[in-house]
């Protein structure tokens, strides 16, 4: 019996909490994990998995046997990044997770250059905004914002991206041009709905140091900041972008900035600038491709969104 495909089919399944969802996880079908399964239980002669027709649940020899496994694989690797060479080139695959913003607009257009440095690593992006178990979907390392940290993991702030308050000419021809932030209730203002716990994703200003967030009065809600981008460039009403995907529209004029400067003496209401932590399940998982793509992407953010983790 190969016992390390064993023991790593029993992981997966613990992690997935089904055969089905383990077998995709590791390419394999359903049956060749049900067997590897039963292999290891024979092995072991005690049972690990407890399954229904409707539910599995590990068996309290299933999980205490599941915590002294569970980072096998992680170790064996360790142990083999130990004796490499220092100079030896990142490989395997690394799995990056991403917002989806910042996955489309930054991160993608930089891993064809990152793939190329590096051509013995695979790599796979994923984008979304809900909450990444780096576990239970192989994930090396995430870029998160703020509300997305979970106490557990080991972040890094890795840039302060600044924000930008804006609206359409045409929008601000009809409904006129907001002076203050606490005017937004006046206005329709286009929000992101985050999509782990339901909330808004507040919209902060500092003026003279201070913090405080703008109140919303009527709002249209997405939870996708390009569409809502879209409802900008539509006259659909005020919304809040991070300075990668706002700054062509206002260039373009087709986007006007709002609430930055009374005049060339004073900031009377600064939008607050949001931090993207890069994130490793521990201290362990800080391995040589992750270093590796970590110190790239410093580099391509460059200095002004640059800051010390």
């Amino acid at each position: 019996m190969d016992l390390l495909n064993a023991i790593r089919s029993f992981i997966k399944v613990a992690e997935a909490g089904s055969i089905a969802a383990a077998a995709r996880n590791l390419g394999l079908s359903p049956a060749a994990v049900s067997q590897n399964l039963a292999r290891l239980e024979a092995h072991l002669q005690v049972r690990l998995i407890s399954r229904t027709t409707r539910s599995l649940s590990l068996t309290p020899a299933g999980t205490q046997y599941y915590e002294r496994v569970r980072y096998i694989e992680r170790d064996l690797a360790l142990a083999e990044q130990a004796i490499s060479t220092p100079e030896a080139e990142p490989q395997g695959r690394l799995c990056i997770a991403s917002t989806s913003a910042f996955g489309r607009h930054i991160l993608a257009p930089l891993i064809p250059a990152f793939s190329a440095r590096y051509p013995a690593l695979s790599i796979e992006l994923l984008t979304t905004d809900r909450k990444v178990n780096h576990t239970r979907e192989d994930v090396d390392v995430s870029l998160r914002i703020t509300p997305q940290l979970e106490d557990h993991l080991l972040a890094r702030r890795i840039a302060r991206i600044p924000f930008t308050c804006c609206a359409s000419p045409g929008y601000l021809a009809r409904m006129g041009i907001p002076t203050t932030p606490e005017q937004l209730r006046e206005h329709r203002c286009l929000v992101f709905r985050y999509p782990v716990d339901g909330r808004f994703l507040r919209w902060g200003f500092v003026r003279d140091g201070m913090r405080f967030e703008a109140q919303f009065g009527n709002v249209l809600i997405s939870d996708d900041i390009d569409a809502l981008t879209q409802m900008a460039l539509n006259d659909g009403g005020i919304t809040r972008l991070a300075e990668f995907i706002v700054k062509p529209h206002l260039a373009s004029g087709a986007l006007v900035p709002l609430f930055e400067y009374r005049d060339s003496r004073q900031v009377y209401a600064q939008t607050e600038p949001m931090d993207i932590f890069l994130c490793v399940a521990d201290r362990f998982a800080m391995t040589a491709k992750v270093r590796a793509f970590m110190d790239y992407l410093r580099d391509c953010l460059g200095e002004e969104w640059r800051v010390q983790a």
